[in-house]
């Protein structure tokens, strides 16, 4: 069964059909640049383009890269604050010609991804998946069941929101070395975060997961395995299909 996945990052819009039997993107995935700023009627309207590049009729689940309850956005760090207040859903419907649409937190869709598929398939306890990207988003479950919308990326270290020290944004934009980026800020932060939920595992997301080789070795310390997402940059599409799948059955939400 294939259902259509959208997950919008600080950065970039990128979607495709899922095939949910294999937990895997049915076809490449289409992107398209995050518009900047990052307004409502531009990130919707990048939305419709990647929906449209396939052709797509049937529901579609979008990730958004804050706090998110029912379909109403309620926080917004790495884009426009004029979507906080708005009904995702209802207005990404509307843009679509009517198709369903189900919004859930970024990192929540990629956490139940690799819980599922991935990385923490069968992991009992605490595991907590964080997505390294514009920010640092977070999905923390427990004996597979997920709190939603934790944003761990905001905690403080050292008298900044954790995201602005130890996102792969800040090492691109401070220019950082990896040895530098993983043992002074990724680290630390783990370290942070390990002293507050003290998991069993750690699975580090987003599109540096596919270079996880050059800093998670470096990594030390850290009580918790720490092991990349098998899904890598995808999983967010996979779960944001996931949920559109399990609204459209009438089942909670993860």
């Amino acid at each position: 069964m294939n259902v259509f996945g959208v997950d919008i990052g600080g950065s970039g819009i990128k979607g495709a059909p899922v095939d949910l039997e294999r937990g895997d993107l049915a076809e490449p995935r289409h992107k398209v640049l995050t518009p900047q700023p990052a307004t409502p009627d531009g990130v919707a309207g990048c939305v419709v383009e990647v929906v449209r590049h396939f052709g797509w009729t049937g529901p579609v689940g979008v990730t958004f890269p804050g706090v998110v309850t029912g379909s109403t956005i309620r926080t917004a760090a790495n884009v426009d604050k004029g979507w906080i207040g708005v009904d995702a859903g209802r207005m990404l419907s509307e843009r679509l010609g009517g198709l369903p649409v189900t919004v859930l937190n970024d990192a929540d869709a990629a956490g139940v991804a690799e819980m599922t598929f991935g990385a923490g398939r069968g992991r009992k306890g605490t595991v907590i998946l964080l997505t390294l990207g514009t920010g640092i988003g977070s999905a923390v479950f427990v004996d597979g069941k997920l709190l939603p919308n934790t944003e761990l990326g905001h905690l403080e270290l050292k008298g900044h929101d954790a995201e602005k020290r130890a996102s792969s944004k800040a090492r691109e934009d401070e220019d950082l070395s990896w040895e530098h980026w993983a043992t002074k800020r990724v680290q630390k932060y783990l370290a942070h975060v390990e002293m507050l939920f003290s998991p069993e595992l750690f699975i580090i997301g987003g599109g540096v997961s596919r270079k996880a080789d050059r800093f998670l070795p470096l990594i030390k310390g850290i009580r918790a395995e720490i092991v990349p997402a098998e899904l890598q940059n995808n999983a967010g599409i996979v779960g944001a299909a996931m949920a559109a799948t399990a609204e459209k059955a009438g089942a909670p939400r993860r």
